[in-house]
């Protein structure tokens, strides 16, 4: 079976291509991106604009005509946080399936969580045992934790990258003020999370999937994309606190230039950085693992999962329409 995954994040439109069966690895044979920052995107009114809403109607399309080109028997399309956070939302998606045929699913933060742990869990296995999932994006962190398949916690905080770099910064680099201030809110606002992750005991294994992680972790001297998936990456508390004095000092063109650090993105790094390291403190966690999969893949596992035809209610599909 040849599934399209149509992810209208926060940060990009994002096209995932894969051939996938139950209880095969499923394989990635495409992936496209359009970078629309729709997170930076809602106004003071908290709508998305005009001008975004068009944009997105145009990336839709072009990732629909791909997916239908390389031969996708379905497409599973679903939106985040943006989407999700936007008051015209209902607007503009009733927009996109009338000019697209491509029916968007919002996830809730809670779907979020629940389907990256999904993917980390199938990824790392039951050996794991009790697992812990951090996930950063443009709008939100989301915290998974449990021992099964589904987890005992899944919560989403408005903590993401784009979103703290819109509300938190005014200059680029962020002054230390900015910085120190970011910190200490970023505290207050993940103590009910800590109590909540400490109530349900020590994580065997604690990981995290998203850009910002992996992007973290390069920068801290794990290994390149290039390597493959499969190569152990590693973020530690002590090596991302020495990466914030640094990065913190530098403009987002400079940030830029660094190796795994993409250009779309880098604005959002420093925000992306304390995040990352805010929850590592409130959470006492020293080291995470990074994983390469994520959200997407926990919606194919998921699909797969249901592909006997057994009740899909819980299935984030958008479905073709004919024309």
């Amino acid at each position: 079976m040849r599934l399209g995954v149509l992810d209208v994040g926060s940060n990009t439109v994002h096209l995932l291509v894969v051939d996938a069966h139950r209880g095969a690895h499923p394989t990635p044979m495409h992936s496209e991106k359009t970078v629309m920052r729709l997170v930076e995107r809602i106004d003071a009114g908290d709508e998305l604009d005009k001008k975004a809403a068009d944009e997105l109607v145009l990336a839709v399309a072009e990732a629909r005509d791909a997916a239908r080109r390389l031969g996708c028997e379905e497409i599973m399309a679903f939106a985040t946080s943006a989407i999700r956070d936007a008051v015209n939302a209902g607007e503009v998606l009733a927009r996109v399936a009338e000019e697209t045929g491509i029916e968007l699913r919002v996830l809730t933060g809670e779907q979020e969580a629940r389907l990256t742990f999904l993917a980390v869990r199938r990824w790392f296995g039951w050996s794991a045992g009790r697992l812990l999932v951090l996930d950063i994006g443009g709008g939100s962190l989301e915290v998974a934790m449990g021992v099964d398949e589904e987890p005992d916690l899944a919560e989403s905080l408005p903590l993401g990258a784009g979103r703290l770099t819109r509300t938190r910064f005014d200059h680029d680099p962020p002054t230390r003020s900015e910085v120190v201030s970011t910190t200490v809110w970023l505290g207050d606002q993940l103590g009910e999370l800590a109590d909540h992750v400490a109530a349900l005991g020590t994580p065997d294994r604690v990981v995290a999937t998203s850009k910002t992680f992996r992007s973290l972790a390069r920068l801290t001297g794990a290994a390149p994309s290039s390597a493959g998936p499969r190569v152990s990456r590693v973020l530690t508390h002590a090596g991302l606190r020495q990466l914030i004095s640094f990065i913190s000092r530098m403009s987002s063109d400079d940030l830029a230039q660094l190796e795994g650090v993409s250009t779309s993105r880098a604005h959002q790094l420093v925000a992306g950085a304390l995040v990352a390291e805010s929850t590592m403190r409130a959470l006492s966690l020293e080291s995470l693992e990074i994983c390469p999969w994520a959200l997407r893949e926990g919606v194919i596992l998921q699909r797969l999962d249901h592909s006997d035809g057994t009740d899909q209610t819980a299935l984030l599909t958008g479905r073709r329409r004919d024309g």
